[in-house]
């Protein structure tokens, strides 16, 4: 049975992972800020007793280490680094910007995702898929930027992109792949209803490239269809 550790497991992507990944017979490790308040979380975890609910926000750095330590004789095939925030506001455009917020942003969408491959890398290295997961989004593409705005939440994704691209050089060595996603506009919270597709088409996509992904793909950044994207 594959072990599948997912942050922001609450909502959205977060919650559709846990979901296929349980209905796939695999075991969950669904972390999230709160999991007193996650009701739909708990829903599935009922259903389901191949999950593992476990606390965690992902920008305190401390708590990483406690569930690293909470696993410690865990094995993890795949680490999904979800949880991010936009940051940006109408309010607190070029001019006006809120650099503590855009401070806090880098934080968790790009900071976070590292520390968790770092703190988890024992288990990831025990584990048979060996494979991290980030989450980013084309907002984080140099070259698609065309239009400009989002300062805080482009230049949050591009540092992951960056990082991540690094990690799978630097990993390469201990047989440790990663991948990272664009995937797709999708209808959640932050995505909106203007969105063009839902959690599980864009989950289905990206865990069957998951499902198939093979060194010679690591480091790369693709939409959920399993396409190239530009950096």
């Amino acid at each position: 049975m594959q072990t599948v550790l997912i942050t922001g497991a609450n909502r959205g992507l977060g919650l559709e992972f846990v979901k296929q990944y349980a209905e796939a017979d695999c075991k969950v490790v669904a972390c999230c800020r709160n999991p007193a308040t996650a009701d739909a979380l708990k829903r599935l975890a009922r259903s389901f007793p191949s999950i593992q609910i476990e606390t965690l926000d992902v920008a305190d750095f401390a708590q990483i280490d406690v569930l690293s330590r909470r696993l410690a004789d865990a094995r993890i095939d795949v680490l999904i680094n979800n949880a991010g925030v936009y940051g940006d506001s109408a309010e607190h455009g070029f001019g006006a910007l809120d650099f503590q917020t855009w401070t806090a942003t880098l934080r968790v969408n790009a900071l976070a995702p590292v520390k968790m491959a770092e703190a988890l890398l024992p288990q990831l290295e025990r584990g048979d898929k060996k494979l991290i997961v980030a989450i980013s989004s084309l907002m984080g593409s140099i070259t698609d930027n065309t239009g400009g705005g989002s300062i805080v939440y482009r230049s949050s994704k591009a540092a992951l992109n960056a990082a991540m691209k690094s990690l799978a050089i630097d990993l390469s060595p201990r047989a440790l792949g990663v991948l990272i996603f664009h995937p797709g506009w999708v209808k959640t919270d932050m995505g909106g209803k203007n969105a063009l597709i839902d959690a599980d088409e864009s989950v289905t996509g990206m865990r069957r490239v998951i499902a198939a992904f093979t060194s010679a793909q690591s480091g790369a950044f693709v939409k959920y269809d399993g396409s190239l994207l530009p950096w």
